[in-house]
């Protein structure tokens, strides 16, 4: 394969969800091994691109353009089609089209992103009420990709496509990662992410309360009303807890490369991209023993019942003892390089190469 068009639609121009910046990541990556050509649908997405991409400007997938999308691809020569998403339009393709499936947690959590309009709400919500629509959306492709060997494993088990399915790993923003960290001066905890029922934030507060020192930073922007509730709990359980309402990417790099540990009590994700960025930073990880965070985390992880505020409370107590942090320190850091975009972008190739073979 010498041209990938590469869908960029959904490169936020606001802030980066998980879509936006896998994308991002992995056309940098991309670029530099094989030609990219982008599919933009905003200008300003070519922002965040390598400099002179080529590009093409089409619809954007919110728009009932979409439908033809192929057609214009076709026009345009393209020969190989890869979406970070499953929805891209396929009807009267010429070319070889790649889809990406992230996750299933939205099938156990079915709220749909706020960001979209009513009706693509209403939409997403009923698209979630089975899996019909996703197995007739995924085997429109000639192959799929996923961000997590778990993931894979569900797609099976739910028997969601025909279609042979490929892992391209998510990974940190490169040139992120440093040689070694010693044992810091604060109980920081550090949690990013969203304040959603199944993020189970309640238990960090609650375990933090029960753990002699620490300070919970939670650094994602919240509502006032949700902020109000936790603040409230923080009090109730005597934590000591800290609203960042957002924060930069220098000020998230700071606040990891000098805290005690990452922390998430989730009790589901379909990745866990904080993980990673932690790890990179030499941070250990203190959370939830979930699948998925125990293929990201692998051994350098610490992992404990979300359920139970006492299980954070105790691993917090005996990561506390010097010599545990500097080792989880380091087997953070060596697990972390397992992930990185070089590798992701190549599997990407050979996932198009395999098909080529298989003509």
């Amino acid at each position: 394969m010498k041209t990938l068009y590469f869908d960029a639609r959904f490169i936020r121009l606001d802030h980066h969800d998980g879509i936006s910046r896998f994308s991002v990541e992995l056309i940098r990556a991309l670029n530099s091994k094989i030609e990219v050509v982008a599919i933009i649908c905003e200008p300003r997405q070519l922002d965040f691109l390598p400099t002179g991409i080529k590009h093409v400007m089409l619809n954007s997938p919110e728009s009932a353009k979409e439908f033809w999308i192929a057609g214009k691809l076709n026009k345009l020569g393209a020969e190989n089609v890869y979406s970070p998403m499953q929805v891209m339009g396929s009807f009267r393709r010429k070319y070889k089209l790649v889809l990406t499936l992230h996750d299933l947690i939205y099938y156990r959590h079915r709220k749909p992103p706020q960001d979209l309009n009513l009706l693509l709400r209403v939409l997403w919500r009923l698209y979630h009420l089975s899996y019909l629509p996703q197995r007739i959306l995924l085997n429109r492709a000639d192959a799929i990709v996923t961000v997590s060997k778990t993931t894979k494993e569900l797609i099976g088990r739910h028997r969601l496509t025909r279609r042979p399915v490929s892992v391209v790993y998510n990974a940190p923003t490169p040139g992120n990662a440093v040689k070694s960290r010693k044992y810091p001066a604060s109980k920081d905890l550090i949690y990013i992410g969203s304040f959603m029922p199944y993020k189970n934030v309640e238990t960090l507060i609650r375990g933090v309360g029960q753990a002699e020192g620490f300070t919970l930073h939670l650094l994602s922007k919240i509502d006032s009303r949700r902020q109000s509730e936790l603040s409230e709990l923080a009090t109730e359980n005597n934590a000591s807890v800290k609203f960042h309402n957002g924060v930069s990417d220098l000020e998230y790099r700071d606040l990891l490369s000098n805290a005690f540990a990452l922390v998430t009590a989730s009790k589901d994700e379909g990745f866990g991209i904080p993980l990673v960025e932690g790890m990179i930073q030499a941070t250990p990880v203190v959370v939830s023993d979930l699948t998925i965070f125990r293929e990201v985390a692998g051994d350098s992880g610490t992992f404990f019942n979300p359920e139970m505020p006492k299980q954070l409370a105790d691993s917090l107590s005996e990561l506390s003892r010097e010599e545990i942090w500097l080792q989880k320190s380091q087997s953070a850091l060596a697990q972390a390089k397992k992930f990185n975009w070089d590798d992701s972008a190549q599997e990407l190739i050979r996932v198009f190469n395999r098909l080529e073979t298989s003509d």
